[in-house]
């Protein structure tokens, strides 16, 4: 096949494999997704007695309501695989899901936004194929391990969440600021 002629039909299976709306909302309340996200805002400065980047005041309101948000729409969370550094932590605590298990595969590596391996790419390309029983699972990590992981998802916000299918596919990518807008 040719090259130009994959390139179209991957493309059109990507779009038709895309979920929005209210689709994206009965479709998550099923479970069965991974949700990989980066975690919400906080400054590139590290404050004076901390020891690394914290969220800010709008990152900690964000958090809030997309936890707020998945709640009122009845889209349950099972798990939560975390970044060990206190902003990716916090992004799950804000929210109020489950306890978050620091996993240092989604970490920066002290590295801020120069972080993340090659290794670490392929543990998260792998752990969105691997589809929860019950529930969807909440990954949360850092710009360069997404950017990594999947080049075909740029310029990930502060907040934003890529969706997986079970079959380990993007369907959506959800701003932190819309999740409110899916409810009724």
């Amino acid at each position: 096949m040719r090259p130009a002629l994959l390139t179209l039909l991957t493309a059109a299976l990507s779009l038709a494999q895309s979920l929005s709306g209210d689709a994206l909302v009965q479709a998550l309340q099923k479970g069965g997704y991974v949700i990989a996200m980066r975690h919400t805002s906080s400054p590139n400065a590290v404050p004076a007695g901390a020891t690394e980047r914290q969220l800010d005041a709008e990152g900690r309101a964000a958090a809030t309501a997309m936890g707020a948000a998945l709640r009122a729409l009845k889209i349950p969370v099972t798990e939560v695989l975390s970044s060990p550094t206190q902003r990716a932590m916090d992004t799950a605590r804000a929210a109020q899901w489950p306890a978050p298990v620091a996993t240092p595969e989604l970490g920066d590596n002290g590295q801020s936004m120069s972080g993340g391996t090659p290794a670490q790419a392929a543990w998260l390309k792998n752990r969105v194929t691997q589809s929860p029983k019950t529930g969807n699972v909440i990954l949360i990590t850092h710009m360069p391990n997404l950017r990594e992981a999947f080049p075909q998802a740029t310029n990930v916000a502060d907040g934003e969440a890529l969706i997986f299918s079970p079959q380990g596919t993007l369907v959506a990518r959800v701003k932190s600021d819309e999740w409110k807008t899916l409810q009724h």
